[in-house]
């Protein structure tokens, strides 16, 4: 199952919502993974005919039922960082009236929702719906490199090497949730690793 109900958490958490269509002269779709089955579920003919889907599969194949859907434009990119320059490009040309929707991972939705934002996409035209991983885009708050896909607690940031805690604290910045060193009062005394929403 691609739906995932998220425990209730601290205010700065982003509370993610489902996608509907909605009436726009252009829509921009941009999916990661099992976000494209949010698509799948709102896809009409009249929607799909304005519609730029960008799709990300990460390891998934909606490929072929997305095209079936008859988009204006299905571009598949093998991940969101090669697909940013077309974002961008569909973003700075956009018109008045673009719907944006986003749907994948957090990771994946924060990143693009600056991109909207920084394009001058009103809040109110942008929907997010989570689907698939629950994984985490972390930085660390001591070096401030960030760690795409942390799934366990505590993990060792990919750039320092510190053990650090998953905190729910959340950076819309920089979209990524923070961590911070677990064992820096008691260096070595790291408690044992789990799944972040066990």
């Amino acid at each position: 199952m691609s739906k995932f109900e998220f425990p209730p958490s601290i205010t700065s958490r982003p509370v993610w919502g489902q996608l509907e269509a909605r009436a726009g002269k252009h829509h921009l779709m941009i999916a990661e993974a099992e976000g494209a089955e949010a698509i799948l579920d709102i896809a009409t003919p009249e929607l799909m005919a304005k519609s730029h889907i960008i799709y990300i599969p990460k390891n998934t194949d909606y490929e072929a039922r997305l095209k079936d859907l008859n988009p204006q434009i299905l571009h598949v990119g093998p991940s969101y960082a090669a697909s940013l320059q077309r974002i961008r490009r569909v973003l700075q040309g956009a018109h008045m009236g673009l719907q944006v929707y986003l749907t994948g991972t957090e990771g994946m939705m924060g990143q693009a929702m600056n991109e909207a934002v920084n394009a001058g996409i009103p809040h109110t035209a942008i929907q997010t719906e989570h689907r698939g991983s629950t994984a985490r885009r972390m930085q660390c708050v001591h070096c401030k490199g960030i760690t795409e896909d942390v799934e366990l607690d505590p993990f060792v940031c990919s750039h320092c090497g510190l053990n650090l805690f998953v905190r729910d604290h959340y950076s819309r910045r920089i979209a990524a949730y923070q961590g911070v060193c677990v064992d820096a009062e008691d260096p070595g005394n790291i408690p044992e690793q789990k799944r972040i929403y066990e």
